[in-house]
């Protein structure tokens, strides 16, 4: 008895390896397909074959290797696999698939069946995302590269826009990076990429096309750069594009600004008397008198309410944004956040956009949609044009704040823009160099500039919008 079971038991265990070796097989062929899809786009007739066969085996659909089959498509087939995409590479999270087959782990806690089941996963939503080929772009193949790049996003953990730094991407962020480094660059860059092999015109020039484009920064760059060549429909169709970004982008900022604080509370100022501002504990403790324990009941004869009126002081704030071609993303972000600041109370807001000349655009903050529309993207960057046209703009010191958003690669002249800067510090201005102002945070900023403004105590604001947000409302409070 105690032999028959041994030998039943060294005869599972062989199996066993046996099963794992040939689940490894599987993974690493489709892992070999993913490789070679990406470095050549011919197929690779074997690996096309052994991949079909390791998918079917495992119970996927084909669907999953047709590289002209989106996500999307492919979730609308098979709804069950959308939970399966959800998390697939963020390290955060256990995707579904690891409780999919319990029986099948082994004893060392590998899951080697669900590994297959991951590579298949993986490697559409990758091979959709980095595999773009070259050649033309239709407006139809740019918004479904712009929906796999989503469902890659979710596939890390974000949200979709968020690592294009996009919409999504001023939200609350997780950090896929420490699975990918440097993912949201790369996606924006391909993103670009397409963009610019597209026949923008003709497409814009057909309104049933120009409705399939989904507002991007790279779309919304395309069309800054390229609207002094349009006309008629084209024209029209462009504006609309980068007002829906426009909107959309300022409903994201402005939610940032009403959550961040606003100044200490005014208690001189009665309080309205408003059910949102009843202090219900207040309320009970006032009226603990009154309880009756015979009819256990709390007569409430005076009702108290939260003040929420804040003190505030009339502010100036000067927005300096760089609009060469380095700095687009910022230009629209910060374009669209003064315009926010610009409808709160006793805030001054005046706006300079510069590249090797300064232009104020001022008399338009409250609309960003046409601050867009007047600028114009450069190739320079010259410091001091836009500090001799912000200048005189400054009349009370105390109480203004200089927001300056650039890159700080300057044209020619580092040391007279920083004179300028230093000078404007010194008397009382609240001066707060930003790097970059994107969703994604990243910033590229000259080195020289980057240690002055550390010693000078008025170090470079991340590149988040967030941080600038919070750093203004703490001033204007």
């Amino acid at each position: 008895m105690t032999e028959h079971t041994t030998g039943g038991s060294t005869t599972d265990e062989a199996a066993r390896h046996l099963d794992d070796a040939a689940h490894d097989n599987r993974r690493q062929v489709l892992y070999w397909r993913l490789l070679a899809r990406l470095f050549d786009q011919e197929e690779q007739a074997a690996l096309e074959s052994a991949s079909l066969a390791v998918v079917e085996d495992i119970g996927l659909p084909s669907a999953l290797l047709d590289p002209q089959a989106s996500v999307d498509a492919v979730v609308q087939r098979h709804p069950e696999l959308a939970a399966e995409f959800d998390g697939l590479m963020s390290p955060e999270t256990a995707p579904v698939i690891d409780v999919l087959a319990d029986a099948d782990a082994d004893a060392d806690g590998r899951d080697r069946a669900a590994e297959v089941r991951r590579a298949a996963l993986v490697s559409k939503v990758l091979l959709n995302v980095f595999a773009t080929g070259s050649g033309t772009v239709t407006a139809g193949q740019l918004a479904r590269w712009q929906a796999d790049a989503g469902w890659l996003e979710r596939a890390l953990g974000c949200r979709p826009g968020e690592l294009r730094g996009g919409r999504g991407g001023t939200g609350t962020q997780t950090d896929p990076g420490r699975l990918i480094p440097a993912i949201g660059p790369e996606l924006g860059a391909i993103e670009a990429d397409l963009v610019k092999r597209m026949q923008l015109r003709e497409v814009l020039a057909d309104p049933r096309l120009a409705a399939r484009l989904t507002p991007s920064m790279s779309l919304i760059e395309q069309l800054l750069r390229d609207k002094n060549n349009l006309s008629g429909v084209a024209l029209a169709n462009a504006k609309a594009l980068i007002r829906r970004f426009v909107d959309e982008v300022a409903e994201v900022l402005r939610t940032q600004v009403e959550k961040a604080t606003v100044g200490a509370v005014d208690r001189s100022v009665p309080p309205k008397r408003v059910f949102r501002n009843l202090d219900l504990d207040r309320t009970i403790w006032k009226n603990l008198t009154n309880w009756s324990p015979e009819e256990e009941r709390l007569y409430v004869d005076r009702l108290y309410y939260r003040h929420t009126a804040r003190k505030t002081t009339p502010q100036r704030l000067i927005v300096v944004v760089d609009q060469s071609g380095s700095m687009v993303d910022s230009m629209v972000n910060c374009t669209i956040l003064a315009s926010i600041f610009a409808g709160l109370p006793k805030v001054d807001v005046h706006l300079i956009a510069y590249d090797t000349r300064a232009l104020d655009l001022t008399p338009w903050v409250g609309d960003p949609f046409e601050v867009l529309l007047r600028t114009s993207l450069g190739g320079g960057n010259d410091g001091p044009v836009a500090m001799a046209m912000a200048l005189p703009k400054i009349v009370e010191p105390r109480n203004t704040v200089m927001v300056w958003i650039s890159d700080f690669y300057e044209f020619s002249r580092s040391q007279p823009l920083f004179e300028g800067i230093e000078a404007v510090h010194r008397a009382g201005v609240r001066f707060i160099p930003v790097g970059s102002v994107t969703s994604s945070g990243r910033q590229e900023v000259n080195p020289w500039f980057r240690e002055r403004f550390k010693a000078l105590g008025t170090p470079v604001v991340s590149g988040h919008i967030r941080k600038l947000v919070h750093e203004l409302k703490t001033f204007l409070a």
